[in-house]
């Protein structure tokens, strides 16, 4: 049954994702810059998930979200967290590939809302870049969304926060929300299979400007980790039909360890 659930989704999604783009396509390059389509295909994807997948989801902290210029600072684990919070968001702007906007329709969408491509062959030279566009974009009340540890990573796998995030944070002197989640439990990278369930998105308390960029960092990685480190032992608890990784089945046992040696 999961696998003929997975395999529908993924028909629908990509059929809805395909639609959606042709249908609004019209109104969307004609109007002025509005995520209202992007959001509502984020909304109905998820949708699908639920429908069609059983997978749920429920948001706690909304109220550290804000509406003005920010840096949005969520753990990365699967495709879906790329978009589900969107809706919830006033204004995103991401950082991502420019290979991205190479996909036709696809990336002319992503064009149209500003989001700032990173050629990660430049080097040094792309954090030069990124500085100018995203502090123009800020400057509009506009909320950037990275991820810290730049990739996708498993449930539960050992962090490894980039730097990036650290020196966007002194360059722009703004809050800092992070943002822990394990859909990569529902939706894992590189995998075929959808599972059904429920968790929750933990929206944390903003980390205001001021840190030096180590302490920042520091700070980033201790209330993230602790965070998740907690979450992924409700979610999985709450969810005891879910296959897990290797990388997650090591990290319960470390915490398990941990908690039974206190």
């Amino acid at each position: 049954m999961i696998a003929l659930r997975s395999f529908l989704f993924q028909i629908l999604f990509y059929l809805n994702t395909a639609l959606m783009m042709i249908v609004f396509s019209p109104i969307y390059f004609l109007a002025p810059r509005s995520y209202i389509i992007p959001k509502a295909w984020a909304s109905a994807s998820s949708w699908l998930m639920k429908t069609v997948v059983g997978a749920t989801f429920e948001i706690e902290g909304l109220e550290h979200l804000p509406k003005t210029a920010a840096i949005i600072a969520p753990k990365h684990e699967s495709a879906w967290d790329t978009f589900m919070l969107m809706p919830w968001i006033a204004d995103p702007v991401y950082i991502l590939k420019r290979e991205l906007l190479w996909i036709p329709l696809f990336g002319w969408y992503m064009m149209k809302q500003r989001l700032i491509p990173v050629n990660r062959e430049a080097k040094g030279r792309n954090m030069v870049d990124v500085l100018k566009r995203t502090s123009a974009e800020l400057a509009t009340g506009r909320q950037l969304i990275i991820y810290p540890e730049g990739t996708r990573r498993p449930p539960g796998a050992a962090p490894v926060y980039k730097n990036g995030i650290a020196r966007l944070y002194r360059a722009l002197g703004v809050p800092v929300v992070p943002i822990v989640m394990h859909p990569g439990l529902f939706w894992p990278k590189n995998a075929l299979a959808r599972y059904p369930g429920h968790f929750k998105i933990r929206i944390l308390p903003p980390i205001q400007p001021g840190l030096g960029q180590g302490e920042f960092q520091e700070t980033l990685i201790a209330r993230m980790e602790e965070a998740s480190d907690a979450l992924l032992l409700e979610t999985v608890a709450a969810n005891p039909h879910i296959p897990l990784q290797p990388e997650t089945i090591k990290r319960l046992e470390e915490l398990k360890a941990k908690a039974q040696g206190q």
